[in-house]
């Protein structure tokens, strides 16, 4: 079992993501920002993602406004060799795990009740075809 990357996801309300967005990218740290399409019928703030470097798929600060889909929360995302893997030790440790859960082209859980109430998933890629 490997850890092949970390993703850092805040979902934040109201005007708190664009700014938190902008103070990551050219208003402040200067991280390059991944570039976005604005998905038909929205208007707002469509996201951020800062990869570790370009073409990254495995690491990456994510910054998205809360809506009712999604509500307020910091998550940390795991990209691992094989989540399956990763749930059953979880699972037989005793964390709460929920899941897979197939988007994006990952298999993705989560765990619920982490120490200190931080959100974790942990996701791999699925296999082409």
């Amino acid at each position: 079992m490997t850890l092949l990357g970390i993703r850092f996801c805040k979902v934040a309300a109201g005007d708190d993501a664009p700014a938190l967005a902008e103070s990551l990218g050219d208003g402040g740290l200067g991280l390059n920002r991944q570039k976005m399409e604005m998905p038909e019928g929205m208007e707002g703030f469509p996201g951020a993602v800062f990869p570790l470097d370009e073409g990254s798929t495995d690491s990456w600060v994510e910054i998205w406004q809360a809506n009712e889909h999604m509500p307020e929360m910091t998550m940390l995302q795991l990209v691992v060799d094989d989540a399956d893997a990763y749930a059953a030790r979880a699972r037989k440790t005793g964390l709460d795990v929920q899941g897979p859960f197939d988007a994006h082209g990952e298999r993705i859980y989560s765990v619920s009740e982490l120490p200190g109430g931080m959100a974790l998933s942990f996701q791999s890629k699925l296999a082409e075809g």
